[in-house]
């Protein structure tokens, strides 16, 4: 439970634990100490950690290993970039050992029409492909406007999902789907083995980032969530907080061990 899904060209570096964290929430104090902040995510438990522009971080790789810490996803814009800049992403990625390259936001615009939705389909199969040849995989991840808007009657990000070829998966923002207005348990029903990988993170689901809190302490249905998915990982997050948010990972990874959920 919990590993992403391989090949034989595709080997990447994961453990049997269900549970990583999005950097991105400890983003301070990555840019500050960041072998530091890697020991600190370890000794709370940790054995995986979900980078994000993962380029912009010297010596990222020998941190990880150093923190006995493994990547198997991590976030980096790529959609929109020239052929060469993305191979140059997908082989840094290959080198930290990273499975799964997940593209974290496309402008709400591009989610209006079905020829929006339909050319952000078609770029991200173009990236696989390219990704492919680096023995990584690509993905995308949601916000709250692709379920907001609606082509044909269905969510745009089920429509995209429709339009993808079999190799880009989805991480599923459990948040940001109920901020959008839908249930993240029925969409994940919908969506089946699409979605790889979920960020889970709770609070009262409004758009202000600072009403997120601990997993756990906030209205949405946690386990739930996570037994509607249960072979996806499980990647914590708050993409901000009124309160500590080191301390809300650690709360967050408390949570999930006492429940069995981790």
């Amino acid at each position: 439970m919990g590993t992403l899904p391989t090949d034989q060209n595709q080997r990447r570096t994961v453990t049997t634990s269900p549970v990583s964290v999005q950097l991105y929430t400890v983003r301070e104090a990555l840019q500050d100490d960041l072998q530091g902040t890697l020991n600190k995510l370890a000794e709370l438990g940790f054995t995986q950690v979900e980078p994000f522009a993962f380029t912009s971080f010297p010596g990222l790789g020998e941190g990880l290993r150093a923190a006995g810490l493994s990547a198997p996803t991590a976030h980096m814009h790529f959609l929109g970039e020239g052929d060469e800049q993305i191979a140059a992403i997908f082989d840094a990625a290959r080198a930290l050992g990273i499975g799964i390259v997940i593209d974290p936001h496309v402008p709400d615009e591009r989610w209006r029409t079905a020829d929006g939705v339909e050319a952000t389909a078609a770029e991200l199969n173009h990236a696989a492909r390219i990704a492919a040849e680096h023995g990584v995989r690509v993905g995308y991840h949601n916000h709250a406007h692709e379920f907001e808007n609606k082509i044909d009657g269905q969510n745009a990000l089920e429509y995209l999902a429709s339009r993808l070829d079999p190799e880009v998966v989805i991480e599923l923002d459990t948040y940001w789907v109920a901020v959008g207005g839908e249930n993240p348990v029925d969409v994940l029903g919908r969506l089946g083995d699409r979605v790889v990988a979920l960020h889970i993170k709770d609070g009262p689901a409004t758009k202000e980032t600072k009403d997120q809190v601990a997993v756990g302490s906030g209205s949405l249905p946690i386990r739930e969530i996570i037994e509607a998915a249960p072979d996806a990982l499980r990647v914590i997050e708050l993409d901000d907080s009124r309160d500590n948010r080191f301390t809300a990972v650690a709360d967050s990874f408390a949570y999930l061990s006492r429940e069995g959920l981790a």
